[in-house]
């Protein structure tokens, strides 16, 4: 029987030559490859400065450090997220304040964000879950409101956009992840997006061990971190890169397919609003209450199908539930939702169909 996994990187033979090719040379750290990855990405996205880095996670890192947000501050993030979202926040040792997501989207929901702000806050990291934008226009006017900082988490979102404009160009920093379950892959690696010239310096020299060039010489000027990428996975994304256009596009076909094809109604489909473009890195549906949801992924698995469920409650989590003694269920009950009722099923460009037409099927079923 064919399995078909949750996700599977679509690596072609030009990109696997693409690689050679720089072994070939001996040049492997960042150069020349990694630049042109910087410059093709800001094109794409239409963003002043790319930087790419070793993988999504130390890119809101550095844009954390690069604001100087620290010991004693507090940052907002969403209460569902992947993990790393609410960690980059405790590693530079501020205090990540949680508020909960809306269930139809599981972005962040604006509404409740004024209520989490305290004379302590000085970010917010909205995050596009699963490549659906959040609402970050009206994100971006508390910001400026309040003068906060803006770290879009783009992890799953890159070509996404709200009203024609990408995401991870709205605020000061925008992160994008190019792990396998990506568009686009390098195996582990990131891009971080910034509009703000002086904020881009402080970020390539963080990510490069603190160094600067003065005089035509090599300065250490801030304590820094290996953050590079190396130069063959600059050149097995820029292969992807110059089609990902034409993947979204396939993307979203299979997602209206699967949107016609679940006609369960013990399942709820996603919805995206119509000023927005969504890049469907996760196809993620809620299954009904009255589903275990971990017992239907061993059964789905049986008949071929790869599941998992979408993201977590971050609040709910050991680490953050022994440190901070949240109530998750109650203080983010629709995250606590997403996370114990959402399954993620597969979406990438390498099936056609007569999959999709088969896991709705299974779907159905329930």
């Amino acid at each position: 029987m064919k399995f078909i996994p949750l996700a599977s990187p679509d690596i072609q033979e030009q990109d696997i030559q693409e690689v050679v090719d720089v072994l070939k040379t001996g040049m492997l750290v960042q150069g020349k490859k990694v630049a042109e990855l910087e410059s093709n990405s800001a094109a794409f996205v239409k963003s002043k400065h790319v930087i790419a880095t070793s993988n999504g996670t130390s890119t809101m890192h550095l844009a954390l450090v690069a604001l100087g947000i620290g010991f004693g501050d507090e940052v907002i993030v969403p209460a569902l997220s992947y993990i790393a979202t609410a960690n980059v926040v405790e590693l530079v040792g501020a205090t990540p304040v949680f508020v909960d997501v809306e269930i139809d989207s599981f972005n962040i929901d604006a509404t409740r964000i004024e209520s989490a702000i305290t004379p302590k806050t000085k970010a917010i990291i909205p995050v596009h879950e699963f490549g659906l934008p959040c609402d970050i226009e009206a994100i971006m006017k508390i910001a400026n409101t309040h003068n906060l900082y803006i770290i879009e988490d783009a992890a799953c979102a890159l070509g996404a956009s709200q009203n024609g404009k990408f995401v991870g160009t709205f605020g000061d920093f925008g992160s994008f992840s190019l792990h396998p379950r990506k568009a686009i892959s390098s195996g582990e690696g990131g891009l971080i997006t910034c509009q703000k010239p002086e904020l881009a310096k402080k970020v390539q020299i963080l990510r490069n061990h603190g160094i600067d060039i003065i005089d035509g010489k090599m300065e250490f000027v801030e304590a820094g971190f290996n953050y590079r990428m190396t130069d063959f996975q600059a050149a097995l994304v820029n292969s992807q890169l110059a089609r990902l256009k034409e993947t979204l596009t396939y993307k979203n076909e299979l997602a209206n397919e699967y949107q016609s094809l679940i006609t369960n109604s013990k399942i709820q489909v996603p919805n995206c609003p119509a000023d927005r473009i969504h890049t469907w890195q996760t196809y993620h549906v809620l299954i009904d209450p009255t589903i275990n949801r971990d017992e239907l992924i061993k059964t789905l698995r049986e008949k071929g199908i790869g599941t998992n469920y979408g993201a977590q409650n971050i609040p709910d989590q050991i680490y953050y539930k022994n440190k901070y003694n949240h109530n998750a269920a109650i203080a983010f009950p629709n995250a606590s939702r997403a996370y114990k009722e959402g399954l993620a099923i597969p979406l990438y460009e390498k099936l056609n169909s007569a999959d999709i037409s088969y896991i709705a099927a299974e779907l159905n079923k329930l």
